[in-house]
Formats: C-alpha cells, sequence, structure tokens
C-alpha cells in the first residue's frame, strides 16, 4: 500500500505489477474464503437474511484501506507543520472514491462467492 500511495501522490514510478496481481489474486481468494465461511456460520444458526451480510462481510477491506490511507497521509506524506486544507479535501476525496470502488468490488465477489456456495450446497438436497 505505501508503494501505491507513494506512487499516486508523491510522483514515484511503480513497476512491479506483477507483485500487485499477485497480491490482489491473495486478497480476492481471502474474501471468497471469509465470506463463504461467515455465510456458513449463519446458515447453521439458522439465519436466512445472508445477502448483505456477505456483501459487507466482503466489503470491509475497504475499511481496511480507508484507515491505512489516512495513516499514509498523516505520518508518511504530509508534514506535521504545515496543513494544506485543499490539498486533504482532494487526497480524502480520491481516497473515498477508491474505498468505495473496492468495497463495492470485494462485496461483489463476496456476495457471488456466497451465492454460488449457497445454491450448491441446497442443490444437493433431495426432497421426497
Amino acid at each position: 500500500m505505501f508503494f501505491i500511495l507513494s506512487s499516486i501522490w508523491q510522483h514515484r514510478f511503480y513497476y512491479v505489477f506483477g507483485f500487485l496481481a499477485v497480491v490482489f489474486l491473495i486478497l480476492i481468494v481471502t474474501c471468497v474464503e471469509i465470506a463463504i465461511v461467515l455465510c456458513y456460520l449463519q446458515l447453521c444458526a439458522e439465519d436466512y437474511r445472508w445477502w448483505w451480510r456477505s456483501f459487507c462481510t466482503a466489503g470491509t477491506t475497504a475499511v481496511y484501506l480507508f484507515l491505512y490511507g489516512s495513516f499514509h497521509y498523516f505520518s508518511r506524506s504530509h508534514p506535521a507543520t504545515v496543513f494544506d486544507l485543499m490539498a486533504t479535501c482532494i487526497f480524502f476525496g480520491y481516497l473515498f472514491i477508491l474505498c468505495y470502488a473496492m468495497f463495492v468490488l470485494c462485496g461483489f465477489v463476496g456476495f457471488a462467492s456466497c451465492f454460488a456456495f449457497v445454491r450448491k450446497i441446497y442443490s444437493s438436497i433431495k426432497i421426497d
């Protein structure tokens, strides 16, 4: 995250796109696994309202991204002696847009994986 935010805001170059792709795949797999496990636990507790919870469970990754972006801004990229309101508004505006996109992306992955999981486990039930 540090290198990506530095390349965006501090005019540095980011060359390691292969590593970024691998980390993105790991993020997707982790979102799928966590969403399915929590959906399964919710279904075991006989709570069948799993749709929005699966979306929000995987999308919560965006909260971490926002918290780390705030930490990056106040500790690494912005000097503590000078406070520029316009730069702060621009940074947090773009950070909010990025976090919203990440929330929707990870939320969709979590929902789609839970939807496929629920269809799979309920399609194997035989009713005679």
